[in-house]
Order: C-alpha cells, then sequence, then structure tokens
C-alpha cells in the first residue's frame, strides 16, 4: 500500500478541525475538499534561453514531485 500523501493527511488531521469549529460544520461531508492542486510557472527569458527552461522544469519537478508539462503560450 503506497503511503498517504502529506498534503492529504495535513488537511485531515489539522484542517478539518479548524474548518469543523470556525464554520460551525456539524458533520464531516459538510467540510469543503481538496480536489485539484494546479502549479502554474510563467518564464518569459526562457523562450530564448534553454537553460532557464531546464531550470525551472527541475525546480517544478522537485516541488510537486512530479515531471511538468511545457506548453506555449496562445497568441
Amino acid at each position: 500500500k503506497p503511503p498517504t500523501p502529506k498534503l492529504k493527511v495535513e488537511y485531515s488531521e489539522k484542517i478539518i478541525p479548524i474548518l469543523k469549529e470556525e464554520f460551525k460544520y456539524t458533520n464531516l461531508l459538510q467540510v469543503p475538499k481538496v480536489e485539484k492542486v494546479v502549479v502554474n510557472c510563467g518564464i518569459g527569458e526562457a523562450a530564448q534561453n534553454a537553460k532557464s527552461l531546464e531550470g525551472a522544469i527541475k525546480d517544478l519537478s522537485l516541488l510537486t514531485g512530479q515531471r511538468p508539462v511545457k506548453t506555449r503560450a496562445k497568441k
């Protein structure tokens, strides 16, 4: 069985009790859940500098634990 993600553990152990108390939720299912986390990184100078682009990709993969997908902005 894979380990539970840290964000999920912290949300269920620390944040849910705080939300229940602050908003007076009576049922655990009333508390909002995190469904999706999106991380975006705009790198303007990387279009001309490949080294800068690779650095941003490395930083995002260290931050998220996943390999980022490179997409170009629409004009």
